[in-house]
């Protein structure tokens, strides 16, 4: 694979993919996130509680971010009392495989860390 360039040019636009990748998703709780609606869309409360122990600012400032980037979509549910419903949008869903990679590479660490704690 070639040594990509790394630069970045004044209006925060990325050269190299892997900066632009870790701009999008590597802000702190991005990736799980992500990865608790890849199995559909969840309400607030229950992010929070997939995510374990983010705060609610910081999951709503996250959200805010992954809505910016077209990743997650929020929609307002017409009932009472009202509730707010995150998505990925298909953008969003686009980084799929790239989590069942490194759920894949994740399974293997923790097996060779602790073969008898590894999930199966």
């Amino acid at each position: 694979m070639p040594e990509p360039q790394i630069t970045e040019k004044p209006d925060g636009y990325f050269t190299c993919p892997v900066r632009r990748t870790m701009s999008i998703v590597g802000g702190k709780w991005r990736l799980l996130i992500i990865n608790s609606l890849l199995d559909g869309p969840l309400r607030f409360n229950e992010l929070k509680r997939q995510t374990g122990k983010v705060s609610q600012r910081l999951l709503t400032a996250q959200l805010r971010a992954l809505e910016e980037e077209e990743l997650v979509s929020r929609k307002i549910l017409n009932v009472m009392p009202p509730h707010v419903e995150y998505a990925l949008t298909e953008k969003g869903m686009g980084i799929k495989t790239v989590i069942d990679a490194m759920y894949a590479w994740g399974e293997k660490e923790l097996q060779a860390d602790h073969p008898r704690d590894a999930i199966r």
